[in-house]
């Protein structure tokens, strides 16, 4: 159940290694809303304040913390932190500085789930190089388009999957725009894949169900296909005939884990 409610802080009285900030945006992702639902893994000790991701301004600082001052901004550095508030006490070691002239806290708002899953797909799984092939559904997603782009930077091809929908052309031609190479419906694209091998090197399926099927008979001999999401909520399927003849793989990614080991902490 969700409640709006008040809490008096005690801005005079912060630990030494504690921050006092002012969230100015914090966005609703699907995880968000699993979490409220109680069906994320991540779950927060009730009552609890919900949002995994915002951006806010240092307001005070303790006597301990040399890393962060007044006006900083700050976006948080683990999940469940708890964004969707006014202002909140946080451990220092909770919280990642901002730095450079970057000021839009709108995008910075949601820097830390949606971009960086796309990247860390793209990076971490297959070497691509120029020319290659990157197929996806749900590709007018937020990670979607920040797929396309990073593609479209790194000289990789994206195929793009989405749902059908009125004036599906608007859409295509948004994401072409965007620097996608090709936009199919879920239609298009199981009719296209019966008669066209696409010997995609990575496919991205946030979908589940027969989307992430066709997804996986478009991958060339020995790709891969990761899963961030099931929007469907359909188990994820794999054609039986890409694991057996063409010896490709199925993984999953969560960006929350990839956040939670050290190495990448001491990375970032």
């Amino acid at each position: 159940v969700l409640t709006l409610s008040t809490k008096e802080l005690e801005f005079d009285k912060l630990e030494r290694q504690q921050v006092l900030v002012r969230w100015l945006a914090a966005p609703i992702n699907p995880a968000d809303i699993n979490q409220v639902q109680g069906v994320y893994p991540i779950k927060p000790n009730l009552p609890a304040v919900g949002g995994n991701e915002g951006c806010a301004q240092v307001i005070k600082v303790g006597s301990d913390v040399a890393e962060f001052k007044e006006n900083d901004l700050i976006v948080p550095a683990i999940s469940g932190i708890g964004t969707w508030c006014s202002h909140g006490i946080y451990d220092s070691k909770e919280l990642f500085l901002v730095e450079g002239d970057v000021k839009d806290f709108i995008f910075l708002s949601m820097l830390q789930v949606n971009p960086s899953t796309a990247y860390r797909m793209l990076k971490d799984f297959v070497n691509l190089s120029y020319g290659d092939i990157v197929v996806q559904n749900g590709a007018n997603s937020s990670v979607g388009h920040f797929v396309i782009q990073i593609c479209r930077i790194l000289g990789v091809k994206t195929v793009n999957v989405v749902r059908d929908r009125p004036q599906i052309e608007i859409l295509k031609n948004h994401l072409k725009k965007s620097g996608a190479d090709e936009v199919y419906t879920e239609k298009e694209f199981s009719t296209l894949i019966r008669s066209k091998k696409l010997r995609a090197k990575l496919a991205l399926n946030c979908v589940g169900g027969n989307s992430g099927m066709f997804l996986s008979r478009a991958l060339e001999f020995g790709g891969t296909m990761v899963t961030y999401g099931g929007m469907s909520k359909i188990p994820v399927y794999v054609a039986t005939s890409s694991v057996i003849f063409a010896n490709t793989k199925s993984v999953g990614f969560w960006m929350s884990r990839w956040y939670g080991m050290r190495q990448n902490i001491e990375v970032i």
